[in-house]
């Protein structure tokens, strides 16, 4: 039967935190990284003996942990923390550059918005200047299509606007 007071043994290095126990896909993953460590000559035959043969005996996953925790590879189990001081940092120099932004469709966005502010008269370059602008970054790969599609959105919607207001000026006029 089970023993009530029976408590999860902690591993060396949790503080006396108890480690979750281990199942058998946890000790093959641990025995697999050890084959491959022995493999690329990273452990001596006698070390990696005893290390398989501590693997199958081992209870939690933290004992399996520390079996391979000097070895580059690690199972997904066992996720291995890099300290902050160590993460490799790319220096800004060394990063690509970002994509332009479209010119165009720079353009493009300020003519639409200014259709308010001009009446109109700046739709058609907002509309002619989006169509070449998605052109380019279809082309070159540039950041800028959102701008390109707002001067166009914006561009069509005052000539439409206008259109339809001179359609109904014409028509009220003449009936």
């Amino acid at each position: 039967m089970t023993n009530p007071s029976w408590q999860p043994a902690p591993w060396p290095g949790q503080q006396g935190q108890p480690s979750m126990l281990a199942g058998h896909s946890d000790r093959e993953r641990a025995v697999d990284v050890l084959r491959a460590g022995f493999a690329e000559g990273r452990l001596q035959q006698d070390e990696y003996e005893r290390r398989v043969e501590r693997a199958y005996g081992a209870r939690t996953v933290g004992e399996l942990g520390l079996l391979v925790a000097d070895l580059p590879q690690g199972p997904t189990g066992f996720p291995q923390q890099v300290p902050q001081q160590f993460a490799p940092r790319v220096p800004p120099t060394f990063l690509p550059a970002p994509a332009p932004t479209n010119g165009k469709a720079t353009a493009a966005m300020v003519c639409g918005i200014a259709t308010f502010f001009t009446f109109g008269a700046s739709a058609v370059p907002a509309v002619v200047l989006g169509h070449m602008a998605r052109a380019e970054i279809r082309r070159t790969h540039e950041h800028g299509d959102g701008q390109a599609v707002a001067g166009l959105a914006l561009g069509w919607l005052a000539i439409v606007g206008w259109t339809l207001l001179f359609l109904l000026v014409v028509s009220a006029s003449g009936g």
